[in-house]
Order: C-alpha cells, then sequence, then structure tokens
C-alpha cells in the first residue's frame, strides 16, 4: 500500500509538470515568434526485486521479477516548427520563413554582453539609428550592430535579408542556424542561447519583410490536453485519497481488539 501511495503521489507530481508546460504555452499563444514546449512522461527505473536470505534459496539472494516506482517526466522538449506570418507593413518587421535564428547582443542589468538568438522580427530604429529588438537589443548584422537613417524615407529588405535604404546597401541580417537544435537552451525574452558543442551551420530561411511570424501554439490542443492533464490529476488524487484510508483500517480497525 505504501508503493501505491508513492506511485499516486509520482503521478500528481508529473501532471503537475505537465500543467506547467501546457500553460506557458497557453500564456505566450500570442508572443511573436514562440515556439511550443511539450513535455514526455516515463516510468521510473525498473527496480530489481530481491528474496533476502530466503531458506529455500540456501540463505542467497535471488531475482524474483521487478516493480516499477511510478512515473517521472522524461524531458520537456521545443517544438521549432514554423508559425503562421502576420502582414504588419511595418519596414523592420520581418519573418523568417524557413530554419534559423535572428543575432542579437544581450545586455543584462550588469551591463555584461552575450550573444543570443530569437524568431521574433519585430524591429525598430533608435533614434540613433541602432536596429533593435523590442527590449532594446542590437540586432545583428553581417558587419556587427546593424545602423539605419532614422529619417530615411524607403527601406527595403531581400529576402536574402540585405538592407537596402534610400538605394544604398546598408548591412545583411545575420541570419544563424545550427546543425542540432538539442544545443540550444530557451531562455526568457523570447530568446535562445547555446551551450558547448552546438555547431552554427548556413541559413536557407528566407527573410519576409512586412510580416512577423505568429507562435506555433495551437490553442485547441493545448486546451485539450489542459483538460486531459486536469483529469487524471484528479484520478491521482483519489487513489492517494483510497490508499490513505485503507492504511487509517488497518491500522485503527482490523487489529482492534472487541
Amino acid at each position: 500500500m505504501l508503493r501505491g501511495l508513492y506511485t499516486a503521489w509520482t503521478g500528481m507530481v508529473n501532471e503537475q509538470k505537465r500543467l506547467d508546460v501546457v500553460s506557458n504555452n497557453l500564456a505566450n499563444s500570442a508572443t511573436l515568434g514562440y515556439k511550443a514546449d511539450s513535455v514526455s512522461s516515463q516510468s521510473f527505473d525498473q527496480l530489481l526485486t530481491l528474496k533476502i536470505r530466503d531458506g529455500s534459496q540456501a540463505y542467497h539472494n535471488q531475482a524474483i521479477g521487478t516493480m516499477s516506482l511510478g512515473v517521472k517526466v522524461g524531458e520537456v522538449y521545443t517544438d521549432y516548427s514554423q508559425g503562421s506570418f502576420r502582414n504588419t507593413g511595418g519596414n523592420f518587421d520581418v519573418a523568417l520563413s524557413g530554419k534559423g535564428f535572428f543575432t542579437v547582443h544581450y545586455t543584462n542589468a550588469s551591463g555584461q554582453t552575450s550573444t543570443r538568438y530569437t524568431r521574433d522580427g519585430s524591429f525598430q530604429v533608435t533614434k540613433d539609428g541602432l536596429l533593435v529588438d523590442t527590449e532594446g537589443n542590437r540586432v545583428q548584422g553581417t558587419g556587427g550592430d546593424i545602423r539605419v537613417n532614422p529619417n530615411a524615407k524607403s527601406v527595403s529588405i531581400d529576402k536574402m535579408g540585405t538592407i537596402t535604404v534610400d538605394g544604398e546597401v546598408v548591412d545583411k541580417l545575420l541570419v544563424t542556424d545550427f546543425q542540432d537544435y538539442d544545443y540550444l537552451v530557451k531562455l526568457g525574452d523570447n530568446m535562445y542561447t547555446t551551450v558547448d558543442g552546438a555547431t552554427e551551420k548556413e541559413s536557407d530561411a528566407a527573410v519576409v519583410q512586412g510580416y512577423t511570424e505568429q507562435s506555433n501554439v495551437n490553442v485547441v490542443s493545448e486546451m485539450v490536453d489542459m483538460i486531459t492533464i486536469t483529469r487524471a490529476h484528479e484520478a491521482n488524487q483519489k487513489m492517494l485519497k483510497a490508499m490513505d484510508s485503507m492504511m487509517d483500517k488497518a491500522v485503527n480497525q482490523v487489529g482492534r481488539l472487541g
């Protein structure tokens, strides 16, 4: 019965983690360029059940089978599939059709800078002429920070990411792709960073001006998952209560003297 309590508890913990992931997806369903997360579940590692000092086997430990210790979260993984495009008409709103990420220089509260990656192409130009994202991080081109005349009359960005301002080419958006997305880590502010082992490769994505990429979250599917998770959590909760009731009767009633 104690094992039943533990198994039901692991089920509740697993469903809570799944609910956290689904809730985060729903909260970011309107976030530009957001990629939905999913979570896999797996059983705990099987443990060998042994007869310990059993006389029938000359007091040698003998395997008598296996037992499961419940369920646990396998991994949280990201779906990098393409999101839909929305027409904004903005000169500096760009979307990527294909695999790859825009490259930005991120500055933290301590003033330290690092390179990060994003699919959110909602950019703007500061009064100093720097092309930045919505958080003020500097968008990178092949020549470093991209600078654009804030008073420019015409701006065009072709599918290769080449930026032309008033008929003059000023830079090209730096679009980065990777051999294996398992080496990417999702951060806050809709950004990604890399870990040791990440290998860059040339991106084949086409840059589309005047559009932004929406999140790839399927709201209906996430809501269905939320209902399923809630029911599974309730089932484990009921099992926990049933086990508790059985233990109460075994301890307080079965052994009671008349």
